[in-house]
């Protein structure tokens, strides 16, 4: 009778390790929920799809806590490579330097690809003269050597006014910044100083939109949202037809490539260790499935289908490979 009771006893016991869960990383609810918390930081270009994506996945998994910063595409990589964040939101490829840090600190990691964005060119709605404006214009202004030389408009073109131009751009730490630079000055990270910078585009919005003068640059669901506010110029990247050919982004024309080279792809990147977690594979499976039409909403260009597929399996792939 003791030996069965004893018995009894261990079997109840080991029942109840089970129900509890021995995983650590086990974050399932008694009810079949998730929960537990991921961190995402980054691009302010991205923030938005994010956030919606967020939104969208906390109506399903409402235990999750998934907190959305916005650092710029660089100060995210900073936090992602020493292992602080489980998402970067990115508006560029990742940096050999930020590879480099991802390494010292063990960090592995994939990019999941989410849409396409077409970075606008803007100015103040009362601003009746700059109707377009030509890439190599777009450098003369831009370029490091503007910086105390080119002052006002009508030194890009003659017949505009002889008025101050006040520029307001993407900060440093931003991969808008990386990537406009790139196509458009010709060197990645490479600039005049001398102008309002900030990660955070809404800054911008405000700064544009209260200044006759103003020309800026973000993406352009910040211009779908603010375009009452805010004038799209058309850029074209011919050299010298003095903007005859220039085109404004749109769905249509950043899915075509007509819209260069302002069109660019839009990214997040995962950490493998949070690949660990059932809320976090969940999360980038849901983040796929809706980011379609979640950053159409928001202002940004979807994928196809097939291109949605292929990322699908890639990141099936990846959590095959990284899974404990």
């Amino acid at each position: 009778m003791k030996n069965t009771l004893s018995h009894f006893l261990i079997s109840c016991f080991a029942l109840f390790l089970a129900a509890c869960g021995s995983n650590p990383n086990d974050n399932n609810n008694a009810d079949g929920k998730l929960s537990g918390e991921i961190k995402i930081d980054g691009s302010s270009t991205v923030y938005p799809i994010s956030e919606a994506v967020a939104e969208e996945f906390k109506k399903f998994q409402g235990d999750v806590r998934v907190t959305v910063g916005l650092s710029g595409t660089g100060g995210g990589f900073k936090k992602f490579g020493r292992g602080e964040t489980d998402i970067n939101n990115a508006s560029r490829p990742i940096k050999q330097e930020e590879i480099d840090l991802c390494n010292q600190n063990n960090i592995h990691y994939t990019d999941v690809q989410i849409a396409f964005d077409g970075l606008s060119v803007v100015v103040n709605p009362q601003n009746d003269w700059c109707n377009n404006i030509t890439v190599a214009e777009l450098k003369k202004i831009w370029e490091p050597e503007a910086q105390g030389k080119i002052k006002k408009w009508n030194q890009i073109r003659p017949e505009w006014p002889n008025t101050e131009i006040h520029l307001y751009g993407a900060g440093t730490e931003s991969g808008t910044y990386d990537y406009f630079t790139e196509v458009i000055v010709g060197k990645s990270h490479s600039s005049r100083g001398d102008y309002t910078a900030s990660e955070d585009d809404n800054v911008l919005v405000q700064g544009v939109s209260t200044d006759k003068n103003a020309l800026g640059f973000f993406g352009f669901a910040y211009y779908e949202e603010n375009q009452d506010k805010l004038k799209l110029v058309p850029v074209d990247d011919q050299k010298d037809d003095n903007g005859t050919g220039a085109i404004l982004p749109s769905i249509e024309t950043v899915k075509n490539k007509t819209y260069t080279p302002l069109s660019r792809p839009l990214f997040i990147y995962v950490n493998s260790k949070a690949v660990e977690r059932k809320e976090v594979q969940e999360f980038i499976h849901f983040y796929i499935d809706h980011a379609g039409q979640l950053s159409k909403e928001v202002g940004f260009i979807p994928m196809t289908d097939a291109e949605y597929e292929t990322q699908r399996a890639r990141w099936n792939e990846f959590i095959k490979t990284h899974q404990q």
